[in-house]
């Protein structure tokens, strides 16, 4: 497949870029920083920002899937998970492409849980305020598409291995569920990308 990679620097979006290159798959990536990505056997890379239209369209229009490891930048740039995907939808409208599959964040629609702790739920919509707005309106820009997406809603993240070992449910983390780490998350998504599973869904993924 070719598949473009938003996020390639981050924790989760390291590890696709990983697993896609050796499973020998193309990868065209996304990055601010080219010089974080070694060059490696194909991995094409354009300098450039998620926020910027034209280099998103650059790095989508050969693309078989899209998947974007994006994670929200608070106060630095409250908007940037929103904005992107509306250049990922308008650049993948373009090329033709219609996989598409996005980090997301459970915390962001905690409010909805029926697992989660009353307490809980008061307090961290408050301190993530605005990267949670920014996650909801993410999947709003999606879900309005036409696109074959998935937004994967992780919970806590963390830098532990890929265990495989993890369970899935869907809008919500299943009961007593809160991390995952971003080696799972990164694996969950070659799944979906590969075989096709959760379309037009949100998998909620936690140990």
């Amino acid at each position: 497949m070719r598949i473009a990679v938003l996020g390639a620097t981050g924790g989760i979006g390291g590890h696709v870029l990983d697993w896609a290159l050796d499973a020998g798959h193309t990868v065209h990536a996304l990055a601010r920083r080219p010089g974080a990505l070694p060059p490696a056997a194909g991995l094409a890379v354009t300098a450039g920002d998620a926020l910027d239209p034209l280099a998103v369209a650059d790095v989508i229009a050969e693309a078989d899937a899209v998947v974007s490891a994006l994670g929200p930048r608070g106060a630095r740039s409250p908007d940037l998970l929103a904005g992107a995907a509306a250049n990922i939808v308008a650049g993948m409208e373009k090329s033709g492409a219609r996989r598409l599959v996005c980090v997301s964040a459970a915390g962001a629609f905690i409010a909805g849980d029926p697992h989660m702790n009353r307490l809980v739920k008061i307090i961290l919509p408050r301190v993530l305020s605005r990267q949670f707005a920014d996650t909801r309106r993410m999947e709003d820009v999606a879900a309005q598409s036409g696109l074959d997406w998935t937004m994967v809603r992780a919970t806590r993240l963390t830098d532990g291995p890929a265990t495989g070992r993890y369970r899935v449910a869907p809008d919500y983390p299943p009961r007593g569920g809160w991390k995952i780490s971003r080696a799972d998350v990164a694996r969950f998504i070659a799944g979906v990308v590969t075989e096709g599973g959760w379309v037009r869904s949100a998998p909620a993924l936690a140990y």
